[in-house]
């Protein structure tokens, strides 16, 4: 009987796989689970209810958005895209390695650069085939390498460096879960032990990107062998 309680978790998983409405897959999720564990309705919104008072915190990014919209509407996010526009005679990978660099950066201050579909794509990715293409013409495979690579650098640059703000979601989320457990943990202190990753994360990923530089230069090389 005790596997019942994890019905939840399949009602999510069919909810997700049939696309249902992800809010209501996840209610009935949470009141199937309620119901078979033996807890009572009214106890279930007093649970819901306390979670939320507890976790109230998270909502603080919401009061940053006036002061992060004030900075974009006056040229910051504008001034880093021309930035990169004015930077010329770079390798793929060295363009990579910078956009991740801003990427971090701008995370560290709450700045999204919108990602894949408005950043991405229209401006890191050509700008990469530039490079890329200044010596030879690129190949088809050539050319999906290289999108898929500035996707990945953008995941990563995102993905290590987005608890480097103080008032991001994931950081206030983290804050209040380790309170609600009995462990007060500051949010200050998670973003303190999130600079190593966001450190080791560039590493790793500058010498993976010059690792791609070297590729378009051996193929270069042996053709002129040829």
């Amino acid at each position: 009987m005790e596997y019942l309680k994890l019905i939840g978790i399949v009602i999510i998983i069919l909810g997700f796989a049939f696309k249902f409405d992800t809010i209501a897959v996840v209610i009935i999720s949470a009141v199937a689970t309620a119901l078979v564990a033996g807890i009572s309705v009214p106890d279930l919104l007093t649970l819901l209810g306390k979670s939320f008072v507890e976790n109230r915190v998270v909502s603080l990014f919401f009061l940053t958005l006036p002061m992060i919209g004030v900075i974009e509407r006056h040229g910051l996010k504008q001034a880093a895209v021309n930035a990169i526009k004015k930077l010329k005679n770079l390798t793929p990978g060295r363009i990579l390695n910078l956009y991740l660099l801003i990427r971090e950066v701008a995370c560290a201050f709450g700045i999204t650069l919108s990602g894949q579909v408005q950043f991405v794509r229209p401006l890191i990715s050509p700008m990469v085939q530039a490079a890329a293409g200044a010596r030879e013409k690129l190949t088809p495979k050539q050319i999906d390498l290289i999108k898929a690579r500035s996707a990945a650098t953008d995941n990563f640059g995102n993905f290590y460096a987005q608890n480097l703000f103080v008032a991001s979601g994931g950081v206030l989320l983290m804050a209040s879960t380790m309170k609600s457990l009995g462990h007060a943990v500051e949010p200050t202190s998670i973003v303190l032990y999130s600079i190593p990753m966001a450190v080791i994360t560039f590493i790793i990923t500058a010498i993976y990107n010059m690792r791609f530089d070297r590729q378009f230069n051996v193929k270069h090389n042996k053709k002129q062998e040829d």
